[in-house]
């Protein structure tokens, strides 16, 4: 390994911490550098879940520590999703995810308009349902969830803030921080399945990961300092630049290979 190769996983590494924290689907970015750099597709997958790992005990550790973060109902929306993780990482060894990618940019762009339509909902948050137990429908969304984040990763930020403000009723920056919560429980699991099918890079994944820990501390402070308003303004513009990489506008793999 080249010090351009250090040089560049660590740099886009914070890049995707501060996006996966904030919003989701900086994968996008680390996958593209991953596969760039010489590693199949099943391997970058797996590879970035060593970043993903790392990267949320940081981003969890920071929301903790600024008290922004509801453990109880997290743990709770995590068991069905860490289930369902289980099988999408297993799903996820054999199987082509461009059919998926094109579906969940949809999702995205239709989320997009959901926050712009009704701000409100996402900058509040609703303290009655904050205060009511996780609910079967509940549990059965996240199982669902869980089975995409297992399988790819890329986006599923999107769906987990959506069932967290929309079903659970808090603000995006306490959102924010439940989601790290609930990748966090399941990325060990979900690690371990492309291990025993030897798909990891354990030295990308590492370097990677020192990226991934900055990018989450920094993007975890400014979420807290800066406001919901400011969270779903990052989300929107994530949104639209990786909707546009899935539908072929734009090609962030071509904009990596600068060397």
């Amino acid at each position: 390994m080249t010090w351009v190769e250090i040089v560049v996983l660590i740099a886009s590494g914070v890049l995707v911490g501060f996006i996966n924290t904030l919003a989701g689907g900086g994968s996008i970015i680390s996958l593209s550098i991953l596969m760039f750099l010489g590693l199949p597709a099943n391997v970058a997958n797996g590879t970035n879940r060593i970043a993903i790992l790392f990267q949320n005990i940081a981003a969890v550790g920071s929301f903790k520590q600024q008290k922004v973060l509801d453990h109880k109902k997290g743990f709770w929306l995590a068991i069905p999703a860490a289930l369902g993780s289980i099988i999408g990482a297993w799903i996820a060894v054999d199987l082509n995810e461009e059919i998926i990618e094109k579906a969940i940019a949809v999702v995205m762009l239709i989320m997009m308009f959901v926050i712009l339509y009704k701000p409100q909902q996402w900058l509040k948050g609703k303290k009655e349902l904050q205060e009511k137990k996780v609910s079967a429908g509940q549990m059965i969304l996240f199982f669902f969830i869980g089975i995409y984040g297992g399988f790819l990763h890329m986006g599923v930020g999107y769906a987990l803030l959506a069932g967290i403000v929309l079903g659970a009723g808090y603000d995006l920056v306490k959102a924010n921080a439940i989601k790290v919560l609930i990748i966090l429980i399941w990325s060990p699991v979900i690690l371990f399945v492309f291990i025993i099918h030897g798909q990891v890079n354990l030295y990308y994944g590492l370097i990677l990961s020192v990226g991934n820990v900055l990018g989450a501390l920094i993007a975890s402070r400014l979420a807290v300092k800066k406001g919901a308003r400011f969270v779903r303004w990052v989300i929107i513009v994530v949104i639209l630049i990786t909707a546009a990489q899935i539908f072929g506008l734009i090609d962030i793999s071509s904009l990596l290979t600068f060397y």
